[in-house]
């Protein structure tokens, strides 16, 4: 590819030349040309995905816990009770769902403090609950965050579960988020 692009450069000498996104620039300086365009780099996205991702992760998403409780055995949560409890359990609601542009098939759980947080039943519109049982009693509260996107959980982690790109699953974030800017 770098070869037929340095023959229709020759057609345009002084136009400057432009060959590399975020996965060329990995490649050295000789793909490089003019100027580069880093578009999914910029967002923590693995620019190589069959090699360890050089980029550092830029995006954090996190969800307001809205409710915790438990259930007994055999109670039915999510839509249609998709999910049957085996046992007791400790959930947490949080005020999040795919009408904020979450994919139903992205990944399938939350974070807090290092512990993997399973979503079960279905993504619902606004919401999403949570197994917390993993959690010492009382450690998660109402209104406390806990993490989709993150250190603990990439944007590409939730890609690939949801069997697409990381793109797709930052620009599907809709505009009920509060999103902060920090440093740059």
């Amino acid at each position: 590819q770098r070869l037929a692009f340095e023959q229709l450069r020759k057609m345009l000498p002084a136009a400057p030349a432009s060959l590399t996104n975020s996965s060329g620039i990995f490649l050295g300086e000789r793909f490089h040309y003019d100027l580069a365009r880093p578009g999914a780099a910029l967002y923590g996205i693995n620019p190589t995905p069959a090699k360890p991702n050089p980029m550092l992760p830029v995006v954090r998403l996190q969800a307001k816990v809205g409710q915790t409780r438990s259930i007994e055995k055999g109670a039915g949560v999510g839509y249609g009770h998709t999910y049957q409890a085996q046992g007791p359990l400790r959930l947490a609601t949080i005020s999040f769902g795919y009408a904020d542009g979450w994919q139903r098939r992205a990944a399938s759980a939350a974070w807090f403090e290092g512990t993997r947080l399973p979503f079960l039943g279905r993504v619902s519109m606004d919401s999403i609950i949570l197994d917390i049982s993993a959690l010492p009693a009382g450690r998660l509260r109402e209104g406390d965050l806990v993490e989709l996107l993150g250190p603990s959980q990439s944007v590409d982690d939730a890609a690939g579960h949801a069997g697409t790109i990381g793109y797709e699953i930052l620009t599907s974030l809709g505009p009920r988020f509060h999103r902060r800017y920090v440093g740059g």
